[in-house]
C-alpha cells in the first residue's frame, strides 16, 4: 500500500511539472519558416487593413501571423527573416480565366472581332499546330510569365490540360484547371464523347491535389448543344469539381441564344439546369437586370476580362451591376491572343478606368475595389475563397513582394493607389505559393527561363509557318 502511494505522488508530481512547462512553452514564441517583415502589409482582409511597417509569419504553407513587425516579430523565431522595408506585402493575384498555351499566339491576329479572330485565325491555327509539346511550351512560357507578375492561382480552358497540370507542378503555382469540351473536331478530340472522357480521366488523375484543382470546361453554349452541356454539367457534379464557361461574351452570342432558344444565354443555361455554385463564367458582358439576379441566385462566380472585351470590342460587362447584386466578381487576362499579357496589374488598371469612363462616374470602381477583384473576389468567385485572396492567418501562404523603388513608384501617399494605378508586373520582386518561393529578387527559382524562351522561339517559328 505505502509503494502504491508513492507511485501515485511521483506520478501526480510529474503530471503537475509537465502541465508547468507546458503553460510556460505555450508563452515562448513560435518557430516559423519564414517572417517578411518590415514592409508596408495589404492585407485585403475582411477589414481592408494596411499596415506600415508590417509583417508576415509563414510556417509551412500556412500564413501564421500577420500584424506590425513589433507583435510578429515578438510572437515567432523564424529560419529566415526577409526584409521588405520600401516594397508591399500583399496576396497573390488571381487570374480568373486564361488559356495559359495560347501565349504562343501572342500577336498573331490582332484588330479583329471575336468570330472572325476565332473562326479565320484562332481556331484553323490550333488545328494546325496545337499539340502535347505545344502545349507544354506555351504553358511553362506563360507559367513564367504569371510568377514574374504576381499571379499566384489561375483558371485555365485548354486542351491537352494534363499537360498544362504537369507544367503547374512543376512551376509551384496554384490553378484551376479545365479540360475544353467543344462541338467540333478539337487538338486532342475528334468529338464530344471522346472530350467528356478526357475530362473525367483529368478530374481522376488530379482530384484533391493541395494546389491544381481539375474542372470541366464546356466551352460555350453556341459551341456545344444542349446534351453536352448537361453532360458536362453532370460530369462536374458527379466529382464536385468546378465548371468553367465562356458565357455572354458578345452580342452576336445574345443573338444566337434569341434565335435559337428565345431567351438570353444566361436564361438558356439555367433553362437546362447548368448553373450553380460550382460555375465560373468568362466575361458576362451581355446580361440583363435578370440575367444579373440569375447568376446571383445560382451562386455562379463571374470572370471579368476588360482588356480582352476592349481588344475585341465584345463590350462593357456591366461590373457595377454585378458588384450591387452581390455577385462573385473576379478578374481575368484571358488568353494571350487577346490581351496580349497576363499581368493582372495592367487587369486591374484598366478595369478600373474602363468603368469610369463607361459610366462616367470617377467613383464606378475604386482602386479599392479593383485590387478586391484581382484578389480575393477572384478566389471566392472560383470557390477559393477560404484559402486564398487575402493574408490572415489560417490561410494559405500565397503572397507577393512589390516594390516601391522605381521612380514612377515616388511619391507614395495611398498604397492602394500605386497598386492599381502605377505598378506594372515587373515591379513584383518576390512570389510565394503554397509557403515556397517561387520566385526571389526577380529570378524565379522553379523553372529554366533560358530554356523555356528557347523553346518557345523555336515553337514560333514552326506557328508562323503553319499560319499564313
Amino acid at each position: 500500500m505505502a509503494k502504491r502511494s508513492w507511485i501515485w505522488s511521483v506520478t501526480i508530481w510529474w503530471l503537475l511539472f509537465s502541465a508547468a512547462v507546458l503553460v510556460q512553452s505555450s508563452d515562448l514564441p513560435r518557430e516559423v519558416d519564414l517572417l517578411l517583415t518590415g514592409g508596408t502589409v495589404v492585407t485585403v482582409d475582411t477589414s481592408g487593413r494596411v499596415i506600415t511597417d508590417g509583417a508576415v509569419a509563414i510556417d509551412g504553407s500556412v500564413i501564421v501571423a500577420v500584424g506590425s513587425s513589433a507583435e510578429v516579430a515578438s510572437a515567432v523565431n523564424a529560419i529566415e527573416i526577409v526584409d521588405t522595408s520600401g516594397q508591399i506585402v500583399m496576396p497573390g493575384l488571381v487570374n480568373t480565366h486564361t488559356h495559359a498555351p495560347m501565349v504562343m499566339y501572342r500577336g498573331l491576329a490582332d484588330d479583329l472581332a471575336l468570330m472572325e479572330w476565332l473562326e479565320q485565325y484562332i481556331f484553323p491555327a490550333e488545328a494546325k499546330t496545337v499539340t502535347p509539346e505545344f502545349v507544354r511550351v506555351g504553358a511553362a512560357l506563360a507559367a513564367l510569365e504569371m510568377i514574374r507578375s504576381g499571379t499566384t492561382t489561375f483558371v485555365d480552358m485548354y486542351y491537352f490540360e494534363e499537360v498544362i497540370a504537369e507544367v503547374v507542378l512543376e512551376a509551384g503555382l496554384r490553378a484551376v484547371l479545365g479540360q475544353t469540351i467543344i462541338e467540333f473536331p478539337a487538338p486532342d478530340a475528334a468529338v464530344p464523347d471522346v472530350a467528356l472522357a478526357r475530362a473525367e480521366a483529368f478530374v481522376q488523375a488530379w482530384r484533391g491535389h493541395e494546389r491544381i484543382n481539375p474542372a470541366v470546361a464546356p466551352h460555350a453554349m453556341y459551341t456545344l448543344d444542349e446534351n453536352n452541356l448537361v453532360a458536362a454539367r453532370n460530369l462536374a457534379l458527379r466529382y464536385e469539381v468546378p465548371i468553367l464557361i465562356h458565357l455572354a461574351e458578345t452580342e452576336n452570342e445574345l443573338s444566337i441564344a434569341r434565335e435559337q432558344y428565345g431567351l438570353t444565354p444566361t436564361g438558356y443555361l439555367e433553362s437546362i439546369g447548368f448553373l450553380g455554385s460550382s460555375v465560373v463564367a468568362a466575361h458576362g458582358v451581355w446580361v440583363s437586370g435578370a440575367d444579373i439576379e440569375i447568376l446571383k441566385r445560382h451562386g455562379v462566380g463571374v470572370s471579368h476580362n476588360p482588356e480582352s472585351n476592349m481588344k475585341l470590342a465584345s463590350g462593357v460587362a456591366p461590373v457595377s451591376r454585378y458588384l450591387a447584386a452581390g455577385v462573385d466578381l473576379g478578374l481575368g487576362t484571358d488568353g494571350a491572343a487577346s490581351n496580349n499579357d497576363l499581368d493582372m496589374f495592367e487587369a486591374m488598371r484598366m478595369a478600373s478606368l474602363l468603368h469610369k469612363l463607361h459610366e462616367r462616374n470617377p467613383r464606378a470602381v475604386s482602386a479599392k475595389t479593383s485590387l478586391e477583384m484581382a484578389t480575393i473576389g477572384g478566389a471566392r468567385a472560383i470557390g477559393l475563397g477560404d484559402e486564398v485572396g487575402s493574408l490572415e492567418p489560417g490561410k494559405c501562404a500565397d503572397l507577393i513582394i512589390v516594390s516601391m523603388a522605381a521612380p514612377r513608384q515616388t511619391p507614395l501617399y495611398d498604397p492602394i493607389s500605386h497598386l492599381v494605378y502605377t505598378t506594372r508586373g515587373d515591379d513584383v520582386r518576390m512570389t510565394i505559393v503554397h509557403g515556397r518561393i517561387l520566385m526571389r529578387d526577380g529570378r524565379v527559382l522553379t523553372l529554366d527561363e533560358t530554356m523555356i524562351l528557347e523553346e518557345a522561339r523555336q515553337l514560333a517559328m514552326k506557328v508562323s509557318d503553319a499560319v499564313p
